[in-house]
């Protein structure tokens, strides 16, 4: 999401590099140039305009540090003014004792909204609760038996009825439903249409007004643009919404939805769909999503994917192996089977600041990590714990038994061999700080890695300037 106009954006800056401060003159370049992306993007254009007023304001105003660039101190006007567009933060989600609270799910139909359900459901439960999906969709047959299947497959509870057409009766009916079985939530999906009309808005606020929903949430396809930004403004005249859940976003969406639906109704976005998977929703948080789009990665989020599927304790085994050098192929494969977990080696890079633009040219296609598991599993188990055992006979097995090429298993081992010596060199330093990075330790070890790596960076170049002295007092 996102890619054009993050190009875009680094082009811009990119032209400051050479200019020894900011002038009104370079301001004004730049701003058409950000006027230009924004509009490109879908991006609501008197949001632009009033974004743009800011940003030069904002730029005009600024003294220059003298130890940054120019390009920089615009980088971070741009990204304060971004986060303020979009924001503040407010992902929070409100319960009340005692319950069930009662979330309503809005929008027009092909929006996501019911598979949005479904991940809003497997949200609800990471968070402790015990949600009840309603299908208040009546007017789609297909989305009460969608509902019902992804209730099945997240071992979540769905109340339905296909036998009647009253949607304000069914939600009733769950809601009673709900107190009876113990449910401390319930999620309405309701119907939508394929465009904005009479009937459709009748029916979601009749369900409103006899439910009395705690919060009301619209779902907006955010590939559509300032059409998802039109149809919110719509729905919040009727409902009086308190968020916004824009889907899609793992697509080719320009982003203005994104950016305009918080300045132009006034509500939060509140959670973002990022993949067909029912674990691709997240909390929207305005200020990682400024520095996604600046390209500056997220590594925040990137911490809380880690802290998620990396184990404290079998990080410290890691580590301990990487340090005697007993590090295996066993343990690489627990290691990959992170990184899919965590969305895959592209989202991963995706959010590493400055990756986002050296991306373009490379081919991260992550079904290649399943080609080299083939490999690794076509391995006998004393060749996954000991890669020093595979001769060239035994490479032509494991590629016969893989059905990839000699080459492929060659490489793989080569690649894993350099690998294997520079994690066992750093494991006494950076190794350390990356371990508690990924198993619970924060932000914080963020800094205590890159000054661990920095001191490692030191000694090396210490040594390398005793053995020249060395082999100068040789001479």
């Amino acid at each position: 999401m996102f890619e054009s106009l993050t190009d875009k954006m680094n082009s811009v800056f990119r032209s400051l590099s050479g200019k020894a401060r900011i002038t009104e003159a370079n301001v004004s370049d730049v701003m058409g140039e950000i006027r230009k992306a924004l509009l490109e993007a879908d991006v609501n254009y008197d949001v632009v305009k009033q974004f743009c007023k800011d940003v030069r304001n904002a730029a005009m105003g600024a003294e220059v540090i003298k130890s940054l660039h120019p390009a920089q101190v615009m980088v971070k006007i741009v990204n304060d003014e971004l986060t303020k567009l979009m924001g503040p933060e407010d992902s929070k989600l409100y319960f009340v004792s005692p319950g069930p609270t009662i979330i309503l799910l809005a929008g027009l139909q092909g929006c996501g909204k019911t598979t949005t359900a479904g991940k809003f459901g497997k949200y609800l439960v990471s968070k402790g609760k015990r949600p009840l999906l309603v299908a208040v969709d009546l007017q789609r047959p297909a989305a009460i038996d969608q509902l019902i299947t992804l209730g099945e497959q997240l071992n979540v509870d769905v109340f339905s009825k296909k036998d009647t057409k009253d949607a304000v009766k069914v939600a009733k009916q769950a809601i009673k439903h709900a107190k009876s079985q113990g449910h401390d939530v319930v999620v309405l999906d309701t119907a939508g249409r394929l465009h904005i009309d009479e009937e459709m808005m009748n029916e979601v606020a009749d369900v409103a007004k006899a439910t009395g929903p705690h919060q009301i949430f619209l779902v907006c396809d955010a590939m559509t643009g300032q059409d998802a930004v039109n149809s919110a403004s719509e729905f919040n005249q009727r409902l009086e919404l308190d968020g916004v859940i824009l889907t899609k976003l793992d697509g080719d969406a320009r982003g203005g939805a994104a950016l305009s639906v918080k300045a132009v109704t006034g509500k939060p976005i509140k959670f973002i769909g990022v993949g067909e998977k029912l674990d691709k929703l997240e909390e929207f948080h305005p200020d990682r999503m400024a520095s996604r789009i600046l390209g500056m990665g997220d590594v925040v989020s990137l911490v809380e994917k880690a802290q998620e599927h990396f184990d404290e304790e079998e990080a410290e085994k890691m580590q301990k192996k990487m340090a005697k050098g007993s590090f295996g192929f066993d343990d690489f494969l627990k290691q990959m089977q992170s990184v899919k977990k965590m969305g895959g080696m592209t989202d991963m890079l995706k959010m590493i600041p400055g990756m986002s633009g050296k991306m373009a040219g490379m081919d991260m296609d992550d079904s290649e990590l399943g080609k080299i598991e083939a490999i690794i599993n076509s391995m006998t188990f004393a060749e996954r714990k000991d890669p020093d055992l595979i001769t060239p006979s035994r490479r032509r097995r494991i590629a016969a038994g893989s059905g990839r090429g000699q080459q492929d298993v060659s490489g793989l081992i080569k690649t894993f061999d350099r690998s294997r010596h520079m994690l066992k060199a750093l494991s006494g330093g950076a190794m350390g700080g990356l371990k508690s990075l990924f198993s619970g330790g924060g932000m914080e070890n963020i800094a205590g890695m890159m000054q661990q790596g920095k001191k490692i960076k030191q000694r090396s170049k210490r040594k390398k300037v005793i053995i020249r002295k060395g082999k100068r007092r040789r001479k």
